[in-house]
């Protein structure tokens, strides 16, 4: 009798080290944030804006990815903002469990409060992979068109907040956000939705609030 051996199921492998990664950040009552979006959508502009300011409530860290430069790592430790670095490659389209693990080991977790994952700016890659994160984040922008949630709706469908950003760009470029945002509710009724400006600061506050309020959330969980 021939015995076959069969390979393990690689996706089987990635949901237990994120359920590694997810024990460890709840045994350290550490809120984790993915934040998800296309290209150009602004998510390291709302970081340099907004992680300042929740740096003064909260004890944080980024884990920032990108396919080749530290370019977005550079911004956000030019603000003050402490920087773990993963760079995936150039076929690289988002941040894989492992390396989510690689990049919380080397963090020190007994003074942190929150850890914010910028991933590799793609729609549709990220969407797949649990990261022990705690939400994911998705932000579109409104340059980017109305029906983005619907051509990708999976990571709708997977996020805890959906931020429509770049609102101050709207009316000069005729885009409907009343549009998007019913895009975005038919993927996802349940979702939070938060209009902002990640450039003039517009609501970047209800963001913050947002965070805080799921920071506290998990504290008083995990107590």
């Amino acid at each position: 009798m021939t015995k076959v051996t069969l390979n393990k199921d690689p996706r089987e492998q990635k949901r237990k080290i994120a359920a590694k990664i997810r024990s460890r950040l709840d045994e350290h009552r550490i809120l984790a944030l993915n934040l998800i979006s296309s290209p150009g959508s602004g998510k390291t502009t709302l970081l340099e804006k907004a992680l300042p300011l929740l740096a003064e409530k909260v004890r944080l860290h980024v884990i920032e990815a990108d396919t080749a430069t530290r370019n977005d790592a550079d911004r956000l430790e030019a603000v003050g903002i402490p920087v773990e670095m993963i760079t995936t490659g150039i076929t690289g389209c988002h941040i894989s469990p492992a390396a989510a693990k690689s990049a919380i080991d080397a963090i020190t977790l007994d003074s942190l409060d929150l850890i914010v994952i910028e991933n590799v700016g793609n729609l549709i890659c990220p969407s797949g992979d649990d990261l022990g994160e705690d939400y994911k984040v998705v932000m579109v922008s409104v340059t980017e068109g109305e029906d983005k949630p619907l051509k990708y709706p999976n990571i709708f469908m997977q996020s805890g907040l959906a931020l429509i950003n770049k609102i101050d760009a709207a009316e000069p470029l005729g885009a409907d956000i009343d549009l998007l945002e019913k895009n975005i509710r038919a993927t996802n009724p349940r979702l939070d939705i938060i209009r902002l400006s990640a450039k003039t600061g517009k609501h970047l506050d209800e963001f913050v609030s947002w965070i805080l309020g799921k920071y506290e959330e998990k504290r008083d969980h995990h107590a």
